[in-house]
C-alpha cells in the first residue's frame, strides 16, 4: 500500500521500515542534530517541521523540532521527496544551486555527508530506498 509523501500513514510506514532495518544500518560516521522545515506541502499545514538525530549513533528522523539543532535545512516539498525518496542527486543539486533548499547553521555537516562504498552497504541503501519508494504514492491525495 502507497500514500502520499509525509502524510500521517507515510510517516508511520517509514517509521515502520526504519525500524526493521535499524540493526543493519551502520551507525554515521559523523553526528549531526538538523531540524528540517518542509515547505509547500500539498496537504494539511503549509509546512511540516522534523528532524534528523544521528548524535547517539542511530538515525532519528521524526516529527517535531529539537531544541538546539547544529543546522536548520528548509526546502520545498518536491525537494524533500527528491532526497528522501527519489534521491535524485540531479534533482538536488539544482535546487540547492537554485535556492530552494536554504541552510542555516553548521553547513560543514551536510559537506561531510557521502554515500556508502562498500558494496553490501551500498546494496542495504538500495534496498531500503526501493521500500520508501514502495510506500509512496506518485501523487498527493
Amino acid at each position: 500500500m502507497s500514500f502520499p509523501f509525509l502524510s500521517p500513514e507515510w510517516i508511520d510506514a517509514a517509521r515502520e521500515i526504519r525500524a526493521e532495518y535499524r540493526d543493519r544500518v551502520p551507525e554515521p560516521e559523523i553526528p549531526m542534530r538538523a531540524n528540517v522545515v518542509v515547505r509547500e506541502m500539498p496537504f494539511g499545514q503549509n509546512e511540516l517541521r522534523g528532524y534528523v538525530d544521528t548524535s547517539d549513533g542511530s538515525i532519528m528522523l521524526e516529527i517535531g523540532e529539537l531544541d538546539d539543532p547544529e543546522l536548520t535545512v528548509a526546502l520545498d516539498y518536491a525537494t524533500a521527496q527528491a532526497l528522501f525518496v527519489t534521491q535524485d542527486m540531479g534533482k538536488l543539486m539544482e535546487a540547492f544551486m537554485g535556492g530552494k533548499i536554504l541552510v542555516t547553521g553548521d553547513v560543514s555537516k551536510i559537506l561531510t555527508l557521502s554515500p556508502p562504498t562498500d558494496p553490501e552497504q551500498i546494496a542495504l541503501a538500495n534496498e531500503i530506498a526501493a521500500r520508501v519508494s514502495a510506500i509512496t504514492a506518485d501523487e498527493p491525495q
